[in-house]
């Protein structure tokens, strides 16, 4: 059931209406971004060149074995390119996080796993049948002989360690494991690439050229020092400059509760509204788990605050931090941001616990009267989240504020398209940011789409949490 609400006054963060006001609002953020269209273009031609130095050796020939042995070095050189990709997705490069969104960048490197894995196992075969058909042996012995070579060996234990992180990925298999489980297979990738460098160096493909080798291992030493200065030098520096602490758990609603942390000069972490942290809490039980939680408030008076619904083993231990646990956040991340903005009227559209970026942004979006329309969707009264502030923020703003409230499986669909239109009647010239449960977010998004909304004006971003 659709309901329309008029605002009441009352606001949470501790500040009346008119301080609010009068606090100065986020700092203008200038970061960088790199655009989708153009990392994938970039994605492409890298492995346009890595064919064109495979096609630049490859030596025709009329023999069997030379045909497997030059279909292998082709799948071998992809799939190296390939992890390399891989790596660099998750590196959180701020300029990529901020342009791609992270939710993309997991999507194409769960997707890119998928080739990478295929294309090793395509080189293995290769490999093997043209070593076979060389020796004139049979399967068995040629696998036997391929493995007394140094380098084969090194590969073959990098094949077995890519293949858990693919079996421990997939979703039936992630739904079953914690996540420190997850995590640590997931750093064998890192030995897996570097056995997989060694390897590729010893190959003929690289081994011959001394101009080849040296772009192969600056293009493998980048990446390292990408990953190891983004994953591991910056979060450490921002712990240091900032000394973030929680300052106060707060309850919301029942089974939800905002945490506030404080720290030294986080301006300076150029937090946007509808962006990000991984959160990582010093104390038992949290320590090593970096948990993704929205800002679901501007940043103010070096003040940082998320909402968190409790349903799992890490989110009740969230909910019992103390004062003064110390906090190390990397990021930020996501593009879930006013940048993505094209159009003056925009509609938010939030079910559950995804109002938390979609209230920051509530507050923060300029427009003026009648440019703002905020949908939730959520089961029924008990589910809404920060519902006085989202009130205040509307009745401040002369903002349009709406709860779909009812079961998911009623017969009447508050997110039909029909129903759309009749809450925002020129939905079709809005800009539409979404966060919900993902298949809340999937229905919501076809239904826009069949409303009239261009894909392309949809903004949304979802990234799951560590199972319990």
């Amino acid at each position: 059931m659709a309901r329309s609400t008029a605002p009441r006054p009352g606001l949470r963060p501790g500040q009346s209406p008119a301080a609010r006001r009068a606090a100065p609002g986020p700092r203008p953020v200038s970061a960088p971004r790199l655009a989708p269209g153009r990392l994938r273009d970039g994605i492409v031609g890298g492995a346009g060149a890595v064919a064109l130095l495979w096609g630049v050796q490859a030596r025709p020939s009329a023999r069997l074995d030379a045909f497997f042995a030059t279909g292998a070095h082709l799948t071998g050189l992809l799939a190296g390119y390939g992890v390399l990709v891989l790596l660099l997705l998750m590196a959180r490069i701020p300029a990529v996080e901020h342009g791609v969104g992270a939710d993309r960048l997991a999507r194409w490197h769960a997707r890119g796993g998928r080739y990478v894995l295929g294309l090793i196992a395509a080189h293995t075969v290769l490999a093997l049948v043209g070593y076979a058909v060389h020796t004139r042996t049979d399967l068995i012995t040629a696998t036997g002989g391929l493995l007394s070579y140094g380098a084969i060996a090194a590969a073959t234990a990098g094949t077995v360690l890519f293949t858990a992180v693919g079996i421990t990925s997939a979703r039936a298999v992630r739904r079953r494991i914690r996540h420190e489980t997850w995590h640590a297979v997931h750093l064998g990738a890192l030995l897996a690439a570097a056995l997989g460098f060694v390897h590729q160096l010893a190959g003929p493909d690289l081994a011959g050229g001394l101009l080849t080798r040296w772009l192969w291992s600056m293009a493998h030493a980048t990446v390292a020092v990408l990953l190891l200065w983004y994953r591991f030098v910056v979060p450490v520096r921002a712990a240091l400059r900032h000394d973030l602490r929680v300052a106060e758990v707060r309850d919301e609603t029942p089974g939800v509760v905002s945490v506030l942390v404080r720290g030294r000069g986080v301006a300076r972490l150029r937090a946007e509204p509808g962006q990000f942290f991984r959160w990582r809490f010093l104390s038992r039980g949290l320590w090593a788990t970096a948990l993704p939680f929205s800002l679901s408030a501007p940043v103010r008076d070096d003040t940082l605050r998320i909402t968190v619904k409790v349903r799992g083993d890490h989110t009740r231990r969230v909910r019992r931090l103390r004062p003064g646990t110390r906090v190390l956040a990397s990021g930020p991340y996501g593009a879930l941001t006013a940048h993505r903005r094209t159009r003056r009227k925009v509609l938010l559209l939030a079910g559950g616990v995804g109002i938390t970026p979609l209230r920051a942004l509530f507050e923060t979006l300029p427009g003026g009267p009648g440019d703002m329309t905020l949908l939730y969707r959520a089961s029924d009264e008990g589910g809404l989240v920060l519902r006085e502030e989202l009130e205040t923020i509307a009745r401040e703003r002369r903002a349009a504020l709406h709860y779909l409230l009812g079961p998911s499986d009623s017969s009447y669909d508050p997110l039909a398209p029909r129903a759309l239109r009749a809450l925002v009647p020129d939905l079709a010239a809005h800009d539409v940011y979404l966060c919900g449960p993902p298949a809340m977010a999937r229905a919501a998004t076809a239904s826009l789409v069949r409303a009239g909304v261009p894909a392309s004006r949809i903004h949304t971003e979802n990234f799951e949490e560590p199972s319990p």
